[in-house]
């Protein structure tokens, strides 16, 4: 990432995928949609302690050491990146880490045991999720 056009592209695409994550996420608690399975696609409101697909509920401290790392991870590969196309991709996976691991710290129940919001329900697929896992 030697090039300066790139780096602001990286951060910039970092700060968006956040922040629309961490304001979906709001939208869907304030609405707090129970889902209706109308259709192809729906809102329903799911805090997840887990990891995806509820893997590791339970152990909430250490799926947040795991979100760390793997958010640590991809900004390590991010700033040794030198193909422009790779840092945008990896700029998109960081901030949706980012997004995660933000529910996991902030919300409750508290530091390190927070639930993450997930809302978007798809038929046929058996889990929900939310924009920082898209």
């Amino acid at each position: 990432m030697r090039s300066p056009r790139i780096r602001w592209t990286v951060i910039c695409i970092d700060v968006l995928v956040l922040a629309a994550d961490q304001a979906s996420k709001a939208l869907a608690v304030a609405a707090a949609p129970h889902g209706s399975r109308g259709g192809l696609v729906w809102a329903g409101l799911v805090r997840n302690t887990g990891a995806s697909f509820g893997i590791g509920t339970g152990h909430p401290v250490v799926i947040t050491v795991v979100a760390a790392a793997a958010l640590a991870a991809a900004v390590s590969w991010l700033a040794r990146t030198s193909r422009p196309g790779a840092a945008l991709c990896l700029a998109a996976v960081a901030g949706g880490a980012a997004g995660n691991l933000a529910d996991r710290l902030l919300r409750s129940p508290g530091a390190a045991r927070g639930a993450v919001v997930d809302w978007i329900h798809v038929a046929g697929y058996p889990a929900a999720f939310n924009l920082a896992d898209v």
